[in-house]
């Protein structure tokens, strides 16, 4: 079955932050993503491995 893929605004709504701050996630490549014509899509699976990452940072701060 194909990855779901989330647009940046779904992005945006499910970590609370703005464009600019998805954008430089993107990309700093923190957050994976891919162009499909002129629309940036994130796979749902890159966004789990970026919370996955950011909570292990936290616990181990």
């Amino acid at each position: 079955m194909p990855e779901e893929l989330l647009t940046v605004p779904e992005v945006m709504a499910r970590l609370k932050v703005g464009r600019t701050t998805v954008y430089d996630l993107i990309r700093t490549h923190r957050l994976p993503s891919l162009t499909i014509g002129r629309s940036r899509r994130i796979p749902v699976e890159g966004l789990r491995q970026y919370l996955a990452s950011r909570l292990q940072y936290e616990e181990a701060a």
